[in-house]
């Protein structure tokens, strides 16, 4: 039959003109692909299956929590309280103070224009925020260093110059710090001296042991290595006896304990280890434990998408040869999880607002007058959940 013949000749044809095609359009892509050195170079992590009953059961608690200056604030990754005023930093490297429904600008560490992740590096962007003695602010900036701001005038004095070396390697992630009830010490987390702020998903899906634990004396100026090779160390607490901290190290969802001063100084211990989250700021609870702010999760049962590539190296590459940072977060779920934490790595509660509807992109709980105040690193509103709610 010529017609049945015809049209099994032009399927063909079309099939052939197709592939060709789809050859011709996907080699040069292959060869950018092979040819394209990727910017990261990961290390090949294990984890093990992440724990989801008891106090880790899902819930919806977070959803009742309600935003506070929507769209008036961009960025407040951490937040302090003197008295009932609060203080954070923002995206467009502002210290600002919350009175009422009102926001003031206290300082500026850095340079404008603001706004983009290429401003950042002379901006600057706050990001831990702590009050210590005499009713200051202590506040760590990503690039600009660690400063002293006095709340009422606005006056900052810089104690550590961000981007410098200190033990060999550059201060170029400066993340948060807690301060000694004295004022004295100032302990902060370097995330990396590889990495900037801006690229912080470089230094997640790395997943590189360059990051540090640093001790600044106030009195002598001096800035010294308490502890190094840790993977995106971000929040740190002192714990009461000041002789320790604990430390959230993001990529490994873990927090370390590491010891400061006294006889076991230069020491770490695992505090708890294998959340079912990737973990950001630590604050204290008031009933002596701590809150633990966490933006993404380990979803089980489910696909965790941080955890297959941690296993694949090659496809976190090749993932950074094809697509840019902004295009990377979409792929990894929204889901807000804020968990209450005791030694012994024993959780107490958790709550959880799935696909972030509410609060999204959590950064720190913070604890204050029967509320916590949550932070987020890229929201542009604080939230507040009232404890009695949950």
């Amino acid at each position: 039959d010529v017609t049945s013949c015809s049209r099994t000749y032009s399927g063909r044809v079309f099939r052939v003109t197709l592939l060709s095609v789809g050859g011709f359009l996907l080699l040069p892509l292959l060869v950018i692909v092979l040819i394209l050195e990727s910017p990261i170079q990961p290390d090949l992590l294990v984890f093990n299956e992440p724990p989801r009953s008891g106090c880790w059961e899902p819930n919806h608690k977070l959803r009742l929590a309600r935003r506070l200056y929507e769209d008036a604030i961009a960025g407040p990754e951490s937040v302090a309280n003197i008295g009932d005023v609060f203080y954070s930093g923002t995206a467009d490297g502002r210290i600002v103070k919350l009175v009422g429904r009102r926001i003031h600008t206290v300082a500026r560490l850095g340079k404008p224009p603001c706004g983009s992740p290429e401003d950042e590096v002379t901006c600057g962007r706050p990001l831990g925020i702590r009050t210590g003695p005499n009713g200051t602010l202590f506040v760590a900036d990503a690039y600009l260093g660690i400063f002293q701001v006095n709340p009422s005038t606005g006056e900052s004095v810089r104690l550590v110059l961000g981007g410098q070396e200190v033990g060999g390697k550059k201060l170029l992630f400066i993340n948060d710090l807690a301060v000694t009830q004295d004022g004295k010490k100032v302990y902060f987390t370097s995330s990396s001296s590889r990495w900037q702020r801006r690229d912080y998903l470089h230094l997640v899906m790395e997943a590189t042991a360059d990051g540090r634990v640093l001790e600044y004396d106030t009195e002598n100026g001096e800035v010294s290595v308490v502890m190094d090779n840790l993977r995106f160390p971000n929040g740190i607490q002192l714990l009461p006896d000041e002789e320790s901290v604990l430390v959230v190290e993001t990529t490994m969802a873990r927090i370390r304990r590491v010891h400061v001063a006294g006889l076991n100084k230069g020491g770490m211990d695992t505090f708890m280890e294998n959340l079912p989250g990737f973990p950001n700021n630590i604050r204290p609870s008031s009933s002596g434990g701590y809150w633990v702010a966490m933006s993404a999760v380990r979803p089980n049962p489910g696909f965790s998408m941080l955890d297959f590539l941690s296993q694949r190296p090659w496809i976190k590459k090749l993932l950074f040869k094809l697509l840019s940072q902004n295009a990377m977060m979409k792929l990894v779920p929204r889901y807000s999880l804020v968990a209450e934490l005791h030694d012994g790595g024993i959780c107490s509660r958790s709550f959880h607002d799935p696909d972030g509807l509410v609060a999204a992109y959590v950064s720190e709980a913070h604890e204050h007058n029967g509320s916590l105040y949550l932070g987020s690193f890229r929201s542009p509103y604080l939230a507040k959940l009232d404890l009695s709610l949950v």
